[in-house]
């Protein structure tokens, strides 16, 4: 039982670290008071990973409506605007939507709004994977700006790397970019806002629990499926338990390194999701886990 009521006429918003339990929330209110589960997760929209990016399973889909889950190929980028484009015709639909995920940039876009930023061109990419390749990622928080390295987690690769590319194409810091931002799509006032603040030793034993239970369902299965056309740059290849599935099934692990590599890059991200939830969802109803 939730500790407070859902209003039935406005969108849910559904945050929480890794192996939580949001999709089991979120299905639980679709079942009870109607609605379409829809992904904000950054991971599960790829096609190529569903048992490892912990998509819902086809009998978890069919018990109620879900969108933008594994409609994006595995090679495809796909940022935080591209999501936004996709979510908003669900906004308005005649489903309420239940919007779930643990990608907290999604969510505070979609509540907060979204910079228009520039696309990155190709060779400022390469020129920025030259420089992590050369010198690695820390390298680059050298030519941030001081506002723009406040803001940031300075111990995301994936943050430091864009803002680095947002600064060496437009000249401007990612900062002054967030400070010109445009209405958001969703107000917070608008939604029932839910944040699920796992306790740290609770969230450890259900990461370890969840990839032994990802390997019974067949994540091997989905590796080698994946074997053949893997590449470590690919947007899908950021699946926690992906690379280290591969690199058992390459011979370069074995099935209990890759395990416990596996397990010690969730408990990370899981880290970085709280302190981000903690510093930006503060206005949100927080559900503590175990209840």
């Amino acid at each position: 039982m939730l500790p407070f009521d859902i209003p039935s006429d406005q969108p849910v918003l559904i945050a929480g670290p890794t192996a939580s339990g949001k999709s089991s929330l979120a299905l639980e209110i679709a079942r009870t008071g109607g609605g379409v589960i829809v992904n904000a997760d950054a991971l599960q929209v790829f096609a190529n990973w569903r048992i490892v990016t912990a998509r819902p399973s086809e009998e978890e889909e069919a018990l109620a409506p879900h969108a933008l889950y594994g409609h994006i190929p595995g090679d495809q980028a796909y940022s935080v605007g591209h999501w936004l484009r996709d979510v908003t015709p669900y906004l308005s639909g005649n489903l309420r939507p239940i919007i779930v995920g643990g990608t907290g940039l999604n969510l505070t876009a979609l509540t907060e709004g979204l910079a228009d930023i520039p696309l990155t061109p190709p060779d400022i990419r390469a020129e920025c994977e030259a420089v992590i390749d050369a010198h690695g990622v820390q390298a680059l928080l050298a030519d941030l700006d001081t506002e723009t390295l406040a803001r940031i987690d300075t111990h995301n690769p994936a943050r430091i790397s864009r803002a680095w590319e947002v600064q060496r194409t437009t000249g401007r810091g990612l900062a002054e970019w967030q400070d010109n931002t445009p209405a958001p799509l969703l107000p917070l006032s608008n939604a029932c806002p839910i944040v699920l603040n796992a306790d740290r030793d609770w969230l450890r034993d259900r990461i370890e629990r969840r990839f032994d239970l990802m390997i019974a369902s067949g994540a091997l299965d989905e590796a080698r499926r994946n074997l053949s056309t893997w590449t470590p740059k690919d947007p899908s290849a950021k699946a926690i338990g992906a690379p280290e599935l591969i690199a058992h099934l390459t011979g370069e692990l074995s099935l209990a390194q890759a395990k416990a590599r596996a397990i010690i890059a969730s408990q990370q991200y899981a880290k970085r999701q709280r302190t981000w939830f903690r510093k930006r969802m503060h206005n949100w109803k927080a559900i503590p886990l175990p209840a």
